[in-house]
């Protein structure tokens, strides 16, 4: 019987080969990286924008069905559920939200008292992304803002 030779080729890469390749993906990522979380980072804020302008449009509707804005108190879960209040539930016509009030981009709910900032009936605003009152850049807060901020 004759033993067939086996051709064994020392095909692969080699430590060093790999090694480049790592230097050169973590050299792209680092000069790509940044760009992409300063996208996320500007959505953010434009989501919380259009979110705090959509729940201000339901407001209004609210408003000219019950002839007023929630109370504080109230807040905003009575643009979904209807309220407790008879004399309001008669009026309210809702839900005026496809569902409950979204959490801004950042997780927080969203804030709101009476009065408004320069003659608002209502403030209604996201913190931002550090989640507190003020702020610059991405942490500024976002929308109608209550009296005495800037």
């Amino acid at each position: 019987m004759k033993q067939k030779k086996k051709n064994i080729s020392n095909e692969g890469f080699t430590l060093l080969e790999m090694l480049v390749v790592l230097v050169i993906i973590g050299m792209l990522a680092g000069l790509v990286g940044p760009r992409m979380f300063g996208k996320v980072d500007e959505s953010k804020v434009k989501t919380a924008k259009t979110q705090v302008k959509m729940i201000r449009g339901s407001l209004e509707t609210m408003r000219l069905d019950t002839n007023r804005f929630p109370t504080q108190a109230e807040g905003l879960d009575i643009l979904y559920h209807r309220p407790s209040d008879a004399g309001m539930a008669r009026f309210w016509k809702g839900p005026y939200l496809d569902e409950e009030v979204p959490l801004d981009p950042w997780g927080n709910k969203y804030q709101y008292t009476v009065p408004g900032k320069d003659g608002l009936p209502f403030a209604l605003y996201s913190f931002g992304a550090d989640g507190a009152l003020g702020g610059e850049g991405f942490n500024q807060d976002q929308g109608y803002l209550p009296p005495g901020t800037k």
